[in-house]
């Protein structure tokens, strides 16, 4: 073919992206080679499975391989697979663009401090990319499965690559590296079959090193979840973690088992000790591939496991579904259905012994992934019981957070429910009034900061027994709650005074109308004036910002206005509202009070203008 190749820039991340790499990512470079490798792999498991619906992809043979070529001469290293190939677009969206979801989260962090920048690219995953780390300029030969036509793409890394139609005579891959002055290393066979044995035994597609006419296959080709645990290394577990997670870090938690009796299935299961970048991207796709007798099926198995055990990576092998098994078919699968159950019983077990024999290492766990694993508790409420053991939570009175079993251990005499508190940050909601009374008695209140809080919390309702319960409600009952405040109600403040607070409380319902629901006296404040407080099995203040933040609320629902009857303020307010003329004098610092109780729970004041006035006015006042 004679078609002028095309010049095309990469895209503005990727530019990024190539340069840190090129420059300062790794001090072990032969990671590129174990990248490479894998995505080879993941080249020939697609065809294998594209290949079982429509055989004719397989023209050309349906044995698969990985082949080495080093060239001390050219200084070039090729990899070659026979794998599913890619055509222009392919080429286009694979090795131009970035398209991993979280991109914009990982670009803001680059800070341009190359060592630092490179532990975020670690993260991340870098992929075909880290050739760059040993090589100037990179082609790529590839023809699709299927199309007659081959393509070549072409790039030294620096913004711009080239791409053109060429004759090529077989599907498949090669990407060939022109190895950079000083990285010799990666030209010399011994090298190459030592990083080959180190970082990619365990794939299961040979992996052929061609040196001087001769063929040497370099790994042993076995799927590595079908050996005995105990013949299978930390190292290799590490590695292979590496390859089917496309990740960088270290496996936090290795589950590896076979079930055997009515249905049959091996699982290899790991949870990462870093946070992937996208882990909350809706677009996100299951990191755990699915098998069956050893063929892959899929790497989307959103059917596999829940969406709240997304974090997990590995494969799971059956020997129960068909091999021509479709996406359609496995939706509405019985076996996959049970192997599903199976395995969330398995994955919830293992996290639970580690909770109790690592408690130290579980929240470093949980900082990572806690906040997907509660989203659990609203999908499949029915797990309450294997799951709430697993929870924790930052809370009032403890240093870091707690388990349920630890609070209930800790509840004050008389108290009957968990208390709790939903907002934005534990240091927001440390300083809320709405603990205030709380904190007094020395009863602990849970602080929920993730958004999931506000729904799993509705359905579930009690843990042992004992209900949940916001304190940011009304209805708190602070009277039966022994706590360490003891001291009796004083009977100083008698009728007289009580009367005076009655008319204030009179007084600011009229003069706040609609505005709120209601206007009580409050047990829960202790230095704060005012708060508001939902109406008892009302929405949540904090849900209720979240709604219309996110455009699915209007109408804003009036709360009850809760006082404090013994603050300076309010007393000196109770002292004048008998007075003749108390409605005028007191209107604007009632209004501001519920400016105030406004601004302290985070809601937008709807008439700021008035409040400059109001305060302007009351600040005059002698």
């Amino acid at each position: 073919m004679t078609a002028a190749a095309e010049t095309l820039s990469f895209q503005a991340e990727v530019g990024k992206l190539l340069d840190i790499v090129a420059h300062a990512l790794y001090s072990n470079k032969e990671i590129f080679l174990r990248e490479l490798v894998s995505n080879a792999s993941d080249a020939c498991d697609k065809l294998r499975l594209e290949g079982l619906t429509d055989p004719r992809l397989l023209e050309g043979g349906a044995e698969f391989r990985i082949t080495l070529v080093p060239n001390k001469s050219e200084r070039t290293l090729t990899i070659k697979d026979n794998g599913i190939g890619m055509n222009r677009a392919d080429l286009v969206a694979n090795l131009g663009t970035i398209a991993k979801s979280g991109t914009a989260e990982f670009l803001s962090r680059l800070s341009g401090d190359a060592k630092k920048d490179a532990g975020l690219i670690g993260q991340f995953g870098v992929g075909f990319y880290s050739s760059y780390m040993v090589a100037g300029k990179v082609s790529v030969d590839s023809r699709k499965a299927g199309e007659v036509e081959g393509w070549r793409w072409i790039s030294d890394g620096q913004g711009s690559f080239t791409i053109e139609a060429v004759d090529l005579p077989a599907r498949g891959t090669a990407i060939t590296l022109y190895i950079r002055e000083g990285e010799d290393e990666f030209l010399d066979e011994h090298r190459l079959r030592h990083i080959v044995k180190t970082y990619s035994d365990h794939i299961a597609v040979p992996v052929v090193l061609e040196h001087e006419g001769k063929e040497e296959t370099l790994n042993s080709a076995s799927a590595l979840w079908t050996r005995q645990k105990s013949d299978i290394t930390p190292e290799q577990y590490k590695e292979f973690y590496h390859h089917v997670g496309h990740a960088f870090d270290e496996p936090w938690m290795t589950i590896h088992y076979r079930a055997e009796g009515a249905l049959e299935y091996t699982g290899l299961l790991f949870v990462p000790s870093m946070r992937p970048f996208d882990l909350f991207n809706p677009d996100r796709k299951s990191k755990v591939k699915l098998y069956v007798k050893r063929v892959f099926i899929t790497d989307d198995g959103h059917e596999l496991l829940p969406s709240w055990l997304r974090f997990l990576k590995g494969v799971v092998d059956s020997s129960d579904l068909p091999l021509n098994i479709s996406r359609e078919m496995l939706q509405h699968n019985p076996v996959l259905a049970k192997m599903r159950s199976g395995l969330v019983k398995r994955v919830l077990t293992e996290l639970k012994k580690k909770a109790e024999e690592e408690p130290e290492q579980y929240l470093a766990f949980w900082s990572n992934f806690g906040a997907v694993l509660k989203e659990g508790l609203y999908e499949e409420p029915e797990r309450k019981d294997d799951m709430l053991d697993l929870m924790r939570f930052a809370a009032t009175g403890e240093e870091g957070p707690i388990s349920l079993a630890r609070y209930v251990e800790t509840m004050q005499e008389g108290q009957e429910a968990i208390y709790t508190l939903s907002g934005d940050s534990v240091e927001t909601l440390k300083k809320s009034p709405h603990l205030e009374g709380f904190t007094a008695k020395g009863v602990k209140v849970l602080l929920l900061t993730d958004p999931v809080d506000e729904f799993w919390i509705r359905g579930i309702h009690d843990y042992q027994g004992k209900v949940f319960k916001s304190v940011a409600e009304a209805g708190a009952d602070l009277s039966k709650l022994a706590g360490k405040d003891q001291e009796a109600k004083s009977e100083d403040a008698g009728k007289e005074e009580d009367g005076k607070l009655d008319a204030l409380l009179a007084l600011m319902k009229m003069v706040l109308g609609e505005g709120v629901k209601d206007v009580r006296r409050s047990d829960r404040l202790t230095e704060s004036a005012v708060c508001l407080v939902a109406a008892e099995g009302e929405m949540s203040l904090h849900l209720e910002r979240m709604l219309k933040a996110h455009k699915q609320m209007e109408m804003t629902p009036t709360r009850i206005l809760e006082v404090n009857p013994k603050h300076p303020v309010i007393l000196r307010m109770a002292g004048l509202a008998e007075e003749e003329g108390a409605e005028g004098r007191l209107r604007p610092r009632i209004e501001l009070l519920l400016d105030q109780a406004r601004i302290v729970e985070g809601d937008p004041l709807p008439d700021p203008h008035g409040f400059a006035k109001r305060l302007a006015a009351v600040m005059l006042e002698e």
